[in-house]
């Protein structure tokens, strides 16, 4: 069983950083891909970042590239999306997906999901 918890969300000022952990209490957290997707209120849900079972390949969207890193420490079940330069537009509900297959950036290609955690960024 997959159980997938965001936590790290919050509120910041322009130019601040946050850093987002996407934990799972299961034994096989290692073996997946995992993605960071987000959503804006009255947005479709967007890709931001994924990372191979292995951290060997990432892949960020356009819109944050440069900004944002995706890592994850497999011996602590855990995936980080390291936020840096925050602007008002990233500001969502940032959601990380497992077992991804395929096209890491298509919401498709996951199978769990965890419920989210709300970045707020102030201009």
């Amino acid at each position: 069983q997959v159980q997938l918890v965001e936590s790290g969300g919050g509120l910041v000022q322009a130019g601040g950083s946050l850093r987002l952990s996407c934990a799972d209490s299961g034994r096989t957290f290692g073996i997946y891909h995992v993605g960071w997707f987000r959503q804006a209120p009255g947005k479709e849900r967007e890709f931001v970042a994924a990372i191979s079972y292995n951290g060997g390949l990432t892949y960020y969207a356009d819109s944050v590239k440069g900004r944002f890193t995706i890592s994850r420490d497999n011996a602590k079940n855990t995936v980080y999306l390291q936020m840096n330069s925050l602007k008002p537009e990233d500001t969502a509900a940032y959601y990380c997906a497992a077992n991804g297959r395929g096209n890491l950036r298509l919401e498709s290609s996951y199978s769990y999901w965890g419920q989210g955690t709300q970045v707020t960024v102030s201009s």
